[in-house]
């Protein structure tokens, strides 16, 4: 069988088991040369097929590479108007990729955040040397290395395990430091404690308070936590980040999409090309 970029051995796309008319948005093709797949790679790769973009990879046939995550990178705070062809052609100097994606919503925006995987570690090192804190757009963008949803999990159970700084809110207005330290200081040393206020000095009804030990922070929020105080329900936990916030929320969101996918397979225009003879793996996935 021939077409635009050489001779094809053979091609298929893949359907639903219960279902020869429903397709499963991906394919495989199988070139009798690795130039003629190069070439149909380097074309078609992003090319808009009714509006959505072609992702095309090369057959990994040992699923360790991905399971492993070796040479996969994390970028963030990307500007809106960076799509997958422009994350590619950004990074494609630093090695070989494998799969390059930009995180969309519902609507098909860029959310910010994208990834990269490279075929080797080295790629990915390089990569984060010299893009990391480097503008893209005039946005200032932050590379590293992709952790798994496990290995975050594990971070954060740690992190919940051994905190020491309390977040408090939902008190009075006229809640004064002196008081503030008072009622946190029965349960345990106070390293530091702040009332967060705006430019008038008036209270906005949260705080922070830092202990010496993780016990003592987890003895005040178990005593404190929903405790009526002059009217109001406190509420006194572990005090978050807003970055690791942001970063829960984008996991749960993220985990819930993939959870759809692999469900559903959704994307009516995805496709893999697979080949036996040179192994070449084309992945097209459609926002």
């Amino acid at each position: 069988m021939g077409c635009l970029f050489g001779l094809v051995f053979f091609s298929f796309v893949i359907n639903f088991f219960f279902s020869l008319c429903s397709s499963l948005s991906y394919g495989y093709v199988n070139f009798t040369s690795s130039t003629d797949a190069e070439r149909a790679l380097d074309t078609l790769n992003y090319t808009l097929v009714k509006g959505r973009p072609l992702r095309i990879m090369w057959s990994q046939r040992d699923p360790t590479l991905r399971k492993t995550g070796v040479g996969n990178i994390f970028i963030k705070n990307l500007d809106k108007t960076i799509d997958n062809k422009s994350l590619h052609d950004t990074f494609s100097a630093f090695g070989n990729i494998l799969s390059c994606k930009v995180m969309i919503d519902e609507n098909g925006n860029s959310r910010g955040f994208g990834f990269v995987h490279f075929e080797s570690a080295e790629g990915a090192e390089l990569s984060i040397t010299k893009v990391n804190g480097m503008l893209l757009n005039e946005k200032k963008v932050f590379v590293g290395h992709h952790v798994s949803r496990r290995e975050r999990s594990s971070k954060y159970e740690e992190q919940k395990k051994n905190f020491t700084n309390v977040f408090v809110k939902n008190f009075p207005e006229n809640f004064g430091d002196e008081e503030f330290y008072k009622v946190f200081g029965a349960h345990g040393k106070i390293l530091s404690a702040i009332i967060m206020r705006d430019d008038a000095g008036k209270s906005r009804g949260f705080g922070f308070v830092n202990f010496a030990s993780h016990d003592e922070a987890g003895a005040a929020c178990e005593a404190l936590n929903e405790s009526d105080f002059q009217g109001k329900k406190l509420y006194v936990g572990r005090a978050q980040k807003k970055a690791e916030r942001k970063e829960e929320l984008a996991r749960k969101h993220e985990a819930s999409r993939i959870e759809k996918l692999n469900k559903y397979q959704v994307g009516p225009y995805s496709f893999f090309f697979f080949s036996f003879s040179f192994s070449f793996f084309f992945f097209f996935f459609l926002f």
